[in-house]
């Protein structure tokens, strides 16, 4: 963290020593980032701390995000399709799903990886003639539910699989707590679109690096 005086005026939350996240001021970032020792980096900041991040970091890849958030009381759901619950047997199909949405974004993704994770997430996807078409992935941290993930086949866009399963997602998050979050790049309209629809409202704009040290 970093203090003035018993002010907290910024935090970095480094994790898997290669995630970092920064959040407070832009003063704040500058300081901690003299306090960060990785070559490599997935670093998340508020867009306006660009300019320091820059200065230390050489990106492979950026991209602006945008943070949306829905209180319980304001969702709209549309629920219109069969939702099912996914689990290991599923891994190689989500795999090749998020793999193809968007392979910039969401880099390799292993079968192992989303076996291992689901002892902490929940995955829910709507199958079209046994196959699955779309999937969606939320967890439940520190009172917030957070829809990580939600990815639809090229072939099965445009048919509102995405927005039952948010939908779904959020009808299940907010049994439990009174407050999602999503994050979506900026410029993924479609996307915005849907989770416009269901509740979500824009919060705060980050910028989002995988990059090594300069």
């Amino acid at each position: 963290m970093a203090l003035t005086g018993r002010r907290i005026d910024g935090m970095m939350l480094v994790y898997q020593k290669r995630i970092v996240h920064f959040r407070g001021s832009r003063e704040a970032t500058r300081v901690l980032l003299e306090h960060l020792d990785l070559e490599k980096v997935e670093l998340l900041a508020p867009k306006e701390h660009k300019q320091y991040i820059l200065e230390k970091y050489e990106p492979t890849w950026s991209h602006e995000l945008m943070l949306m958030v829905l209180r319980k009381g304001e969702e709209r759901l549309h629920t219109s399709h069969p939702i099912v619950k996914l689990d290991a047997l599923h891994a190689e199909q989500i795999a090749d799903i998020i793999n193809a949405a968007d392979p910039e974004f969401w880099g390799e993704i292993t079968v192992e990886q989303i076996i291992e994770g689901m002892s902490s997430t929940n995955w829910v996807g709507i199958k079209v003639d046994g196959e699955l078409a779309s999937i969606c992935r939320t967890r439940l941290a520190e009172g917030i539910g957070h829809i990580v993930t939600v990815a639809t086949h090229e072939a099965h866009r445009n048919k509102g699989y995405a927005t039952s399963l948010v939908s779904h997602s959020i009808n299940s998050i907010l049994k439990k707590t009174s407050i999602a979050i999503i994050n979506v790049l900026n410029d993924n309209q479609p996307a915005i679109r849907v989770y416009k629809k269901v509740g979500f409202k824009p919060y705060k704009t980050y910028y989002f690096i995988r990059g090594e040290r300069r």
